[in-house]
C-alpha cells in the first residue's frame, strides 16, 4: 500500500453482470459477492488479495491439537449499518441458519461438518467439527459465510445490512447499487473513499466507451481481452493483468444421451482446439486448465497438455459409439458473459467438423440458474466457474453435470480429512487427474483478471484468488 493513501472521493466501477438479489448466503450467483462481499458483508475470515486466509470479523483464532475445536474471538466495537452490535451470538445464527435445510443455502455442505456451535462471551465463541476438516478456515472465509443479524436477515436479498466498510444506499435494477461509507467501522482509518456505484453495463465496448468518457472509473477485473493492449497504450490509464478462480469448462449432462457414454464425451474433448478457443474467446489472455482447478490454488496440477486436439481420434471415438456421422445437440449459453457466447460459436464450429451440429441458444442469466443450474434441463452448457477451490461439487451426483462416481467421492473424503499438506496435494492431484481421466467435462481455461481503470485510482487488486471485488483500500491519488 501506498504511503499516504488520500482520502474522500466516489468510485464509479463498471461490472458485466448484474446480481439477479444481494444475498450470497441464498444465492451461488458470483457477480452477488462482487458486489457484497467484503464491501457491505464479512466472515470471521477473508482470503487476502494473496490468496491467504487471514482474519475478518475474527480477531484471531485458535485451532486444537485433534484438528475439531476451533476458537475465535472477534475485534471489539463490530457494529451492523443499523447499529445493533455484531457479537458472538449472531455468528452461532449465522451458520445454524446456513445448516437448516429450509434456508436452502446452495453451498451448505461446507458447513455440514459443524458439530456444535458455543458461544463463550459476547466476543468469542467455539466451533467443534464431527470429523477433522483440512478446508474448514477456507470454508469460513468464503461469500457465503458472511455474518448476519437475525434482525435484518430478511432484507439480505434487497437492501443488505453487514459490518462491512460500507453502507447499501440503493439498488436501482438494470443500473446499479450504490454504497457509502461506514463511518463506525471497526478497523479505524478505512476505507478511504466516501462514495463507491457499482454501473452493470453488459456490453465490453459500452463499458469502455464509459471509462474513455470518465462516465465509470475503473471495469472491475474483466475488460474485454482485446481492448488491452490498446488501452494498456493510452496515458490516462492502466490495465492489470492478473489471475482469477474462474474456470471455464464446457459441461455436458451426464444424465442425457450421448453424454453419459465417456467415449462421447472423449471425442468432444478431443474435438476441441483450446488454443483457438482462448484466442477468440479472451485474445490469448486465458492460461489452459486440463481438470477442475486453477494455478492459484497450492494443489494445482497442469493437465492442459494431456488430451491434445485430435479431430480425427474424435471421429474414431463417435464411430465407436455408434455414431459414425455424428449427432445433433443444443449449447446453452448465459447471456451476460461474452467468453461464454465467443467460446461457444468457435466450438460449434469446431465441433461441425466432426459431425457434431450444435444449436446456439442464448439465455438470460436467471433462465440459465433456473433450467441449467437447477434442474439440468441441457445438453451442454459454456459457463466460468468461480468459486475458489471447488472441485468437492464432482463428488456431487445432483449438481448440474449429474456425474456420479463413487471412486472419485471417496478420493475426495480423504482428501479433505488429510492434515498432512503434501500428502493432501498428492490426494487433490490424482482427483483431479480422475476428472480429466473420466472426460467428465470440456475443460477450457482460467479466465484472465484484466482490471482497467484510470491511472488515478491506486491499490486496486491485480489477482483475484476470490471473488470479490473490493474497495476498501482503494483510493484517489489527487
Amino acid at each position: 500500500m501506498a504511503q499516504n493513501p488520500v482520502r474522500g472521493g466516489t468510485l464509479t466501477i463498471a461490472l458485466a453482470a448484474e446480481p439477479s438479489g444481494l444475498d450470497p448466503t441464498t444465492n451461488p450467483s458470483a457477480a452477488i459477492k462482487r458486489v457484497v462481499h467484503y464491501n457491505l458483508l464479512e466472515g470471521l475470515l477473508k482470503v487476502d488479495r494473496n490468496g491467504r486466509v487471514v482474519p475478518a470479523l475474527a480477531k484471531s483464532y485458535s485451532v486444537s491439537k485433534d484438528g475439531r475445536e476451533y476458537a475465535f474471538v472477534l475485534h471489539s466495537g463490530i457494529k451492523f449499518h443499523d447499529g445493533s452490535p455484531c457479537t458472538a451470538e449472531d455468528v452461532k445464527f449465522t451458520f445454524e441458519r446456513l445448516r437448516d435445510p429450509k434456508t436452502a443455502a446452495p453451498y451448505r455442505m461446507f458447513y455440514e461438518a459443524i458439530e456444535a456451535v458455543q458461544v463463550v462471551d459476547s466476543a468469542s465463541l467455539k466451533f467443534r467439527t464431527k470429523k477433522v476438516d483440512s478446508n474448514f478456515l477456507f470454508n469460513l472465509a468464503r461469500g457465503d459465510a458472511v455474518i448476519v443479524s437475525k434482525h435484518s436477515v430478511d432484507r439480505l436479498k434487497s437492501a443488505p445490512v453487514g459490518t462491512g466498510p460500507f453502507k447499501f444506499v440503493e439498488w436501482k435494477r438494470g443500473d446499479s447499487v450504490t454504497m457509502v461509507k461506514n463511518p463506525d467501522y471497526y478497523r479505524k482509518g478505512i476505507p478511504y473513499l466516501d462514495r463507491v456505484t457499482f454501473r452493470f453495463i453488459s456490453d465490453p465496448s459500452a463499458q469502455l466507451a464509459a471509462l474513455r468518457a470518465g462516465d465509470v472509473d475503473v471495469i472491475a477485473y474483466d475488460l474485454a481481452p482485446e481492448n488491452a493492449p490498446a488501452l494498456g497504450k493510452d496515458s490516462r490509464f492502466k490495465v492489470l493483468i492478473g489471475n482469477t478462480t474462474t474456470d471455464v469448462i464446457m459441461a455436458m449432462n451426464h444424465s442425457r444421451k450421448p453424454f453419459n457414454d465417456r467415449r462421447i464425451r472423449q471425442a468432444i474433448t478431443l474435438a476441441v482446439d483450446r488454443k483457438a478457443v482462448i484466442q477468440g474467446a479472451v485474445a490469448g489472455y486465458g492460461t489452459p486448465i486440463g481438470s477442475h482447478m486453477d494455478p492459484t490454488n497450492p494443489n494445482y496440477v497442469d493437465l492442459s497438455g494431456l488430451y491434445p486436439y485430435d479431430p480425427e481420434k474424435a471421429k474414431k471415438l463417435l464411430a465407436e459409439a455408434g455414431y459414425p456421422t455424428g449427432f445433433g445437440a443444443v449449447l446453452k449459453l448465459p447471456e451476460p458473459y461474452a467468453y461464454a457466447r465467443r467460446s461457444g460459436e468457435i466450438i460449434a464450429d469446431q465441433l461441425s467438423r466432426v459431425g457434431i451440429k450444435l444449436i446456439i441458444e442464448v439465455i438470460p442469466m436467471g433462465q440459465w440458474v433456473d433450467r441449467v443450474f437447477k434442474n439440468a434441463e441441457y445438453d451442454l452448457t459454456i459457463i466460468g466457474h468461480a468459486e475458489p477451490f471447488d472441485i468437492e461439487i464432482y463428488a456431487r451426483p445432483k449438481y448440474y453435470f449429474r456425474y456420479s462416481n463413487p471412486k472419485f467421492q471417496e478420493l475426495l473424503k480423504k482428501a479433505e480429512a488429510e492434515m498432512n499438506e503434501q500428502a493432501r496435494k498428492k490426494l487433490y492431484g490424482q482427483a483431479q487427474r480422475m476428472l480429466a481421466d473420466d472426460f467428465v467435462n470440456v475443460y477450457l481455461f482460467v479466465y484472465p483478471a484484466l482490471p482497467a481503470m484510470k491511472k488515478e485510482v491506486m491499490n486496486w487488486w491485480k489477482d483475484y484468488p476470490t471473488i470479490v471485488v473490493d474497495a476498501t483500500e482503494v483510493y484517489l491519488q489527487k
